[in-house]
């Protein structure tokens, strides 16, 4: 899974990923300071895969996923070096005009808070059409397309549905349509970007199996952004644990929440409320625990090649 030896990766993966980042930095830039966000992180991402990416507020989780299609400033105020390659293109060596064809055609996005996501103004439909005429002008009846994407996310009566407003839908609906719309144009690669913010516990639990459904039904790669240990086991294939800018630990999902290696991984874990087990107060991190022990621990990670993930 990781490179120079920090967990092993399956013989029987593809040679070729889907997205393969390779030594990815990010920073932002302002009033004459500079704020390193990534630094020099890479990951691979095969076909019909899911990675799931966790970390805290912070650690560079959203900004490595707008990074692909370019979705962040641009110079000065943030600058990306590294290679992004999706399918042997390296996105990062595109124009403007070239990038615009990935988005949301190879690479779809669905962003946190669904209510603020969408357009309050227009109707959830117009909103789908706008993705398909952009993306798929070769669908001639545009408005059977969004009903068929609605119905695919288990959208009741997608017929009369299509015609709503934002406001007129619950906060799960909106987040199925979000999906819709980042489906109709049918990606290869579809990043989910904390998809359960906002929702209760079931409808999370709703969201995270037709994601998993989609995932099967349609053979994708999916990347899932999340501070949530607690819903990407049973989900995604692996996992890299961001910290600070870095990749502190990487693998196979099963065999990171089995038996987590780095201190920040532990705490994370740690974290997840347990049925049935009676606690005072949640566990919370301690840095000044992690500043103690983890800065010599980066140190190796960084040497031993952690930040570097197949």
């Amino acid at each position: 899974m990781a490179k120079n030896g920090n967990r092993n990766s399956s013989s029987t993966e593809s040679p070729s990923p889907l997205l393969d980042v390779r030594d990815l930095v990010i920073e932002f830039r302002s009033r004459g300071e500079t704020n390193l966000a990534v630094d020099g992180i890479s990951f691979e991402v095969r076909k019909g895969e899911t990675l799931a990416v966790v970390g805290e507020s912070g650690s560079g989780k959203s900004v490595t996923a707008m990074s692909l299609t370019r979705l962040l400033p641009e110079e000065p105020v943030c600058r990306i070096s590294g290679d992004i390659l999706f399918e042997g293109r390296n996105l990062t060596r595109c124009s403007e005009r070239e990038i615009r064809k990935f988005r949301g055609k190879e690479i779809a996005y669905i962003f946190q808070e669904p209510a603020t996501s969408l357009n309050p103004v227009f109707t959830v439909g117009n909103q789908i059409a706008e993705a398909i005429k952009l993306h798929r002008p070769e669908v001639n009846d545009v408005e059977k397309e969004i009903i068929r994407s609605l119905d695919l996310v288990k959208i009741r009566e997608p017929e009369k549905r299509f015609r709503d407003y934002p406001h007129q839908l619950s906060g799960g609906m909106q987040q199925r349509v979000m999906i819709a719309m980042a489906l109709a144009c049918h990606p290869k690669l579809l990043v989910a970007d904390e998809p359960t913010t906002a929702l209760d516990v079931t409808i999370q639990a709703q969201i995270m199996d037709l994601l998993r459904d989609l995932k099967q039904k349609l053979a994708m790669s999916i990347i899932l952004i999340t501070h949530n240990f607690g819903i990407v086991s049973g989900f995604a294939d692996k996992v890299i644990v961001m910290f600070r800018g870095k990749i502190v630990e990487a693998g196979p999902t099963e065999e990171v929440l089995r038996n987590p290696q780095h201190a920040y991984t532990r705490a994370l874990i740690s974290c997840i409320p347990r049925m049935g087990v009676r606690q005072k107060r949640l566990t919370t991190i301690d840095y000044a625990e992690l500043e103690k022990a983890g800065d010599q621990r980066l140190t190796e990670n960084r040497n031993n090649g952690a930040n570097t993930v197949e």
